[in-house]
């Protein structure tokens, strides 16, 4: 059996947004007594910062040499958004936790002479040009007010409120979860704050304009075979948001969706420990959507599966 370093590494992309969740799960480490230290590991996705993920690549961009490293034996434990992870890790990884799941839901940046609070579906104006490099916000956005126009919009989350100061867009969509992250750390004292003061922002219904399946969940990566590690690292799961991820990323592997997928799936636990499943999925140029209930995770993805895709499950 291996034994556990004395200081664990800890393998990240190198963006602001990246860099705070890792700090985070560094402090919590420390917290139980674990010394750790933080590995920049740059990714397919960062070095193309300016194409469509859909012609960037495969589902795993912003993963893959991450992975990578931890195959290799360079890090100990890979902190990813689980919303970039595929639907299955490669062999010989796997997820040891999932700490706490931040706010899932999409905000919307808006130029205030940009913002129409009684417009239906967005609040924005007629012919608003919304920024957004997801294939699955710009299907939600056709959907909603298919007079607005999606303007692509990359880079990381200080750039793209950056990108909105200027002339191209009018609003911008970005995850709710990394601005809360962000902001908490400049109060720790990490990082600089981003001036956001001038935009109006709204966090958007996720029954209607549906996250990305785990968004705002974080996953932590280890080698299968590493038992010590994987003892140390699970200490940091939390099972309170786990059911509702797992049917997300149950659907996700369903439909086998990735970053050039027009694909969303958010579920809800209740009190009585039942789960409601939102879905949409763009077909063609139809959004489909639906809402399944039901207490087994399986069972109510694949009830979600077969109202979004009926002719895949035709006998």
């Amino acid at each position: 059996m291996s034994t556990l370093p004395a200081e664990l590494r800890i393998g990240t992309r190198g963006s602001a947004l990246a860099m705070t969740q890792a700090r985070d799960i560094s402090a919590r480490l420390r917290a139980l007594g674990q010394d750790s230290r933080i590995e920049i590991i740059r990714t397919s996705g960062d070095a193309d910062q300016t194409r469509p993920f859909a012609e960037v690549g495969a589902p795993g961009l912003f993963v893959r040499e991450i992975e990578s490293a931890l195959i290799e034996g360079r890090i100990d434990v890979a902190v990813h958004c689980y919303k970039d992870l595929p639907s299955e890790s490669p062999a010989g990884l796997t997820i040891a936790a999932m700490p706490e799941r931040e706010d899932p839901r999409d905000r919307l940046l808006i130029r205030p002479e940009a913002h129409d609070p009684d417009a239906d579906g967005l609040p924005v104006k007629l012919g608003a040009r919304i920024g957004s490099a997801s294939a699955r916000r710009q299907a939600l956005v056709k959907a909603l007010r298919p007079d607005a126009t999606c303007t692509h919009l990359r880079g990381n989350v200080p750039t793209r409120i950056e990108k909105l100061r200027g002339d191209d867009h009018d609003a911008i969509l970005l995850a709710s979860a990394g601005l809360h992250r962000l902001d908490r750390a400049v109060v720790r004292g990490e990082g600089e704050a981003i001036d956001r003061s001038e935009f109006i922002e709204i966090d958007l219904d996720p029954t209607l304009f549906v996250p990305a399946p785990s968004q705002g969940a974080l996953a932590l990566q280890v080698r299968l075979d590493d038992e010590v590690v994987h003892n140390s690292i699970a200490r940091l799961d939390d099972l309170r948001p786990r059911r509702a991820v797992e049917a997300e990323r149950e659907l996700l592997a369903l439909v086998e969706a990735g970053c050039q997928v027009p694909f969303g799936a958010y579920a809800e636990v209740s009190e009585d420990d039942s789960l409601e499943l939102h879905a949409a999925l763009e077909v063609g140029n139809e959004l489909r959507r639906c809402r399944e209930c039901g207490g087994n995770v399986r069972t109510v993805a694949r009830a979600a599966y077969a109202a979004l895709l009926p002719e895949r499950c035709a006998d």
